[in-house]
């Protein structure tokens, strides 16, 4: 069946629907980046060969890469099956603006940091059984490429391309792959499930697989469902778009003053802070303690809205 009994189109038909506009966008996109590759290099080779020269090379061509890559999978077929299913809506926004929502995210975001940066070290040294050796490392190898391609784009020193880096990376990520993940894939599959818990870890888990880095799997499978209950509690897309981009703006601007400082993309990634045991566990029980406080404040709202309607 096509529909619910309310009439509301099947949530398998949408998310069929979904990874079809995505395909097809993407497809689009991908044609539409090489040929500009082709017009400046002059070279298909060079855009379409193993060795990604020009992905290496050519600072402009990285740029639309990484911009076409949120508009093209993620932005733009949240925006076509919004129009094509009008029963459902995909993108909600809720007490926009309610800016205590924007404090509380932010404010659990950097409380729960040093306990991020403990599961992120757990993760980096992964190891897998003797078996799955090279499955470990075909991981490896997808992971020191996203490494390349990241130091290229990030490690910058001049403001204009600080601000490009911001656009790129934070704004454009922010709301497309929070329109696609938590405003369509959550919805859909709580539909599915039927249980918005189940749906948020299962989106999490999609949301850290399709950036295949492994080495940083949980830590982003964990932003993922903080973003996934930002968007529970709050009823506001923006909420969880807010905290995505300050999660990824403060990369960009850290790598920048790293850049600035004359040290390379290792450095960066290998000077982490390294925390007490006290500290570890003092994030965990304040992140807590602050998403309790919060999903009481967004529950109170909603009941006294209730009450208005």
């Amino acid at each position: 069946m096509d529909t619910h009994q309310n009439g509301i189109r099947s949530p398998w038909r949408d998310l069929l629907y979904l990874m079809l506009y995505s395909l097809v966008v993407t497809f689009v996109f991908q044609v539409i980046i090489v040929l500009f590759g082709v017009l400046l290099s002059g070279d298909l080779s060079g855009v379409v060969g193993g060795e990604n020269s020009l992905l290496e090379s050519s600072a402009v061509f990285r740029y639309c890469l990484f911009a076409s890559s949120s508009i093209g999978t993620f932005l733009l077929p949240v925006i076509w099956l919004q129009r094509t299913n009008r029963e459902v809506e995909f993108y909600t926004a809720q007490r926009t603006s309610d800016w205590r929502n924007y404090v509380g995210g932010a404010a659990i975001m950097i409380a729960f940091i040093p306990f991020m940066d403990l599961i992120a070290q757990w993760n980096m040294e992964m190891s897998l059984p003797g078996g799955l050796k090279q499955l470990e490392q075909w991981m490896r190898t997808q992971e020191d490429n996203a490494s390349a391609i990241t130091a290229s784009i990030i490690m910058v020193s001049s403001i204009d391309k600080l601000l490009l880096n911001l656009l790129v990376i934070a704004v454009l990520p922010g709301i497309a792959e929070e329109f696609f993940f938590r405003g369509a894939l959550q919805n859909i599959f709580t539909r599915i499930f039927g249980n918005i818990h189940l749906s948020i870890w299962v989106v999490g888990i999609i949301f850290s697989a399709i950036h295949l880095q492994f080495y940083g799997f949980f830590p982003r499978m964990m932003l993922g469902v903080f973003l996934g209950y930002l968007l529970f509690w709050t009823g506001n897309i923006w909420v969880p778009i807010f905290v995505h981009f300050l999660n990824n703006a403060s990369v960009v601007v850290a790598a920048f003053f790293y850049t600035r400082k004359g040290k390379s993309y290792e450095e960066f990634v290998s000077e982490g802070f390294s925390y007490s045991i006290i500290a570890y566990l003092g994030s965990l029980i304040f992140s807590i303690l602050l998403g309790i406080a919060m999903y009481r404040y967004t529950q109170s709202k909603k009941r006294y809205a209730g009450r208005l309607d």
